[in-house]
């Protein structure tokens, strides 16, 4: 006899009224992506060091600019709720305490890879486009480079270009924020 296993897909709402009723433990790494509660990968010093660098510098340049969010949620419609490891947002009075961003609110989005890669590739940066984000940064902790998306549209980023240390990224939002890729990869 062949059984078919339902898969059960969780709206965001569920999965806050599941945060809110301590289903998970505080520490548990997860993210809802079209309405699967997925399990983070551990955090590396490398990753978590790069993390931080990329908010220091970030934090230095875009004071009063923009928001910088580390590693928390981002509302991408009724399924997904992605944490990427760092965001800029529109600045905003309550500093999103009312509720999550969505899409409008992002300006940026940097995923920082240490053994995600083809995760970020396959599953996050295709969710980010159809979501509309209009940059998204991949950051190749192990391979050396950077990725830059930008142009969503329904079947992909139109513009992807890889940078290199020694080469310099700017945000599309803020051209005069110039980051020297050495010191995010370093």
């Amino acid at each position: 006899m062949l059984v078919q296993v339902q898969r059960k897909l969780f709206t965001t709402d569920e999965y806050q009224q599941m945060i809110r009723a301590g289903v998970f433990d505080e520490d548990d790494r997860l993210e809802l992506i079209e309405g699967e509660i997925a399990e983070m990968s551990p955090i590396s010093p490398k990753h978590a060091g790069c993390v931080d660098q990329l908010a220091d510098l970030l934090y230095e340049r875009m004071r009063r600019r923009a928001i910088v969010r580390i590693q928390s949620p981002i509302r991408l419609g009724d399924q997904s709720e992605p944490q990427p490891d760092l965001a800029l947002l529109q600045p905003r009075d309550d500093y999103y305490a009312g509720s999550h961003p969505g899409p409008d609110d992002v300006l940026l989005i940097i995923e920082v890879s240490d053994t995600s890669v083809g995760y970020d590739r396959g599953v996050k940066i295709p969710l980010y486009t159809r979501s509309g984000i209009p940059e998204v940064w991949l950051v190749a902790l192990v391979d050396g480079w950077m990725e830059v998306y930008r142009e969503p549209s329904p079947t992909g980023y139109q513009s992807i270009q890889r940078v290199l240390p020694g080469e310099i990224v700017s945000p599309f939002a803020f051209p005069d924020v110039m980051l020297d890729v050495s010191k995010i990869l370093k």
